[in-house]
């Protein structure tokens, strides 16, 4: 007997479970939780989430370490715990990757990729990067494993819509990435069960237009295609909000 009730009672659990994932797919979301990319933090994503605020939404942005996949995705995994209701998971660049693991907790109902990576299960940050070369391929890596972009370099690479002092500061506050985060493969690709949407930047010299291209027809998301580099979420805050509101609703 006691054994029947400790299957009834987990088969109990498991039909909750899947009746809060579907009613997260379904649901109008509120929360939008933003994860930034490689080299940089989540304060330029200030204009969109004043955007996002003044509409209605609670905005969260999550503040990656960039030590490893593991650890980013813990990262924000800690943030999702912390919303009330349906998620809109958002990423740039490297932080598409995150989200594309991420995003598999049932509380998330729809991923949105900023210029960013979007790995299928078993692949990888820089092997999806190798596939499609990027226009200006400016990264160097440390004698300790970490990624960056010689300052003088940085606006032509990733902020040529930015003004220069802008794209200086950025420049000299880069956070590097840990080579080993973009060699480690997803386990999931929660963007299989989850609707969707892409930011598409034609003018990106960090994750190239075709790339994007190849992996947002892949994967069937909604498309936007933004004149603009990699740091279209500072040039052009309004553009990469309505996705995200589009996403929300």
């Amino acid at each position: 007997m006691f054994v029947l009730r400790k299957i009834i009672l987990g088969a109990a659990l498991a039909a909750l479970g899947s009746t809060v994932a579907h009613a997260a797919a379904g649901a109008a979301a509120k929360d939008i939780v933003i994860v930034h990319g490689a080299l940089v933090d989540g304060s330029g994503w200030r204009g969109v989430y004043d955007i996002l605020s003044k509409d209605g939404y609670h905005v969260s942005i999550v503040q990656e370490p960039l030590t490893s996949l593991d650890e980013d995705v813990d990262a924000t995994k800690r943030v999702i715990d912390q919303q009330q209701g349906p998620v809109v998971l958002v990423g740039h660049s490297y932080g598409g990757t995150v989200i594309t693991d991420a995003g598999a907790d049932p509380k998330v109902s729809a991923l949105v990729y900023v210029a960013a990576l979007q790995p299928d299960k078993g692949e990888a940050s820089g092997q999806l990067l190798q596939k499609f070369a990027a226009p200006n391929d400016a990264m160097r890596a440390s004698p300790d494993k970490y990624l960056s972009i010689p300052p003088a370099k940085f606006r032509e690479t990733y902020a040529q819509d930015l003004p220069p002092s802008e794209a200086q500061f950025l420049a000299d506050s880069q956070q590097p990435l840990a080579q080993k985060a973009v060699a480690a493969p997803v386990p999931v690709a929660a963007w299989r069960s989850k609707p969707s949407y892409a930011v598409l930047t034609t003018e990106d010299h960090v994750v190239s237009p075709q790339l994007q291209r190849w992996m947002y027809q892949r994967s069937g998301a909604r498309v936007t295609e933004v004149n603009a580099g990699h740091a279209v979420y500072i040039a052009h805050p309004d553009a990469v909000a309505r996705v995200i509101e589009a996403a929300a609703k």
